[in-house]
């Protein structure tokens, strides 16, 4: 694995950057983190949050699942690329379409010489069952065919990878191969609460399976000593 897939991704659930900067001083000022920010901080923030950590050293995963029309999310990527973050997805919902122009609106905002951020596509929520899948979304095949199926759209579309709970990571790189991305959400160590998460694994069974990142939240962030907890997970992660 390269260094980006040797450390967890941390979610940072929070509000502000006063908490982030809070959270942040637990960890040595020489640690340099893989964090993941989503709606409620970038909401908040704005891209301001994403420029600090940047300037910072870490790296960042850009967790705002585009859906829209393929016009307003290509526009948005080419936004998001120019801020330098490392990792950022979409829902492969959207359609094909929608994620080849998010793909172009990377590849043309991302600055001259640097790196293209890595886009990954939302299969289904590991907060949703299969009972729900079916419920609410009318989609009447098993939640592992439907991840399956978004899975070969994303790669058809041109993308690096998908989220998905490390329980579909097998028959994904079966049907796309060792090198497509595989990023494991909804981890929980050994001991620790599922929260609103349903379909969870520890970091070394997300190992096992073949994850090529996992993003934890609340078992860091919530801990009482988040960077004895983040050392614990990175060992078992990598």
């Amino acid at each position: 694995m390269n260094q980006l897939d040797q450390r967890p991704i941390i979610a940072l659930d929070f509000s502000t950057r006063q908490e982030v900067e809070d959270f942040l001083r637990f960890f040595p000022k020489e640690e340099k983190l893989f964090v993941k920010i989503g709606m409620e901080l970038f909401y908040q923030e704005g891209p301001e949050i994403v420029r600090y950590l940047k300037e910072a050293g870490h790296n960042v995963f850009l967790d705002l699942k585009l859906h829209d029309i393929p016009n307003t999310v290509e526009k948005a990527m080419w936004g998001l690329a120019k801020l330098g973050v490392d990792l950022t997805c979409v829902h492969a919902a959207g359609g094909i379409r929608m994620m080849e122009a998010a793909m172009r609106g990377l590849e043309e905002g991302t600055p001259e010489g640097g790196k293209r951020p890595l886009l990954l596509a939302i299969t289904q929520l590991t907060s949703t069952s299969e009972e729900e899948m079916h419920a609410d979304q009318l989609i009447e095949v098993s939640l592992e065919k439907s991840v399956i199926h978004y899975a070969s759209c994303a790669k058809k579309a041109g993308l690096d990878g998908v989220v998905s709970s490390a329980w579909e990571v097998e028959v994904i790189k079966e049907m796309a191969g060792d090198e497509f991305v595989c990023l494991t959400p909804g981890i929980r160590p050994e001991g620790t609460v599922a929260g609103d998460q349903t379909r969870v694994v520890t970091p070394s069974q997300a190992k096992e399976i073949g994850s090529t990142f996992i993003v934890i939240g609340r078992p860091i962030t919530q801990s009482t000593n988040p960077y004895k907890a983040y050392q614990t997970i990175q060992t078992e992660w990598s």
